[in-house]
């Protein structure tokens, strides 16, 4: 065998071995990749669903994590109230814009299944669902319609327009 009919065995080799193999191998990174992606943007989710429980801790009068709210919560109250709602819903969409799609696999539904579970449990306090019409006003259309029926299925009435 010469040197060409060498170089054409390993060239074929190549061609029919490593080039399918390869391709393996790069589709498999990819998927990797946008796996770590999908992780990394839950994470920083998360984390800032943290950070806004902390700013409740920090307001702890207005009791923000008991079942009920404040009967007659002061004018100053009542602004710090819709502050940090207006944080939460900002949450909330930019999760249902990160993570939501209408087919998810197994992984992708149960991080999403947290963020369905967040927005059920404020969506049954009075004052979070009453607030809702005035705190979705120029939000995402796909995302207003997601939370109204979050709300309505966990309140049983539908939502009141603001307008």
């Amino acid at each position: 065998m010469n040197w060409r009919d060498a170089f054409e065995l390993a060239s074929f080799v190549v061609t029919v071995v490593g080039l399918p193999f390869a391709i393996v191998v790069f589709v498999l990174q990819q998927r990797k990749e946008r796996d770590n992606e999908e992780e990394d943007a839950y994470q920083h989710l998360s984390d800032a669903y943290n950070e806004f429980l902390k700013v409740v801790l920090g307001n702890a009068d207005l009791r923000l994590r008991t079942g009920d709210g404040l009967s007659h919560p002061s004018a100053e109250q009542n602004e710090r109230m819709m502050v940090i709602f207006d944080m939460l819903i900002s949450l909330f969409e930019r999760a249902y814009l990160v993570a939501y799609q209408s087919d998810m696999g197994e992984i992708e539904q149960r991080r999403w299944n947290s963020w369905d579970d967040y927005m059920r449990e404020w969506c049954r306090r009075d004052d979070f669902f009453n607030a809702l019409p005035l705190l979705l006003r120029g939000e995402d259309p796909a995302f207003q319609r997601y939370i109204k029926r979050v709300a309505q299925e966990e309140r049983g009435t539908p939502l009141l327009s603001a307008y």
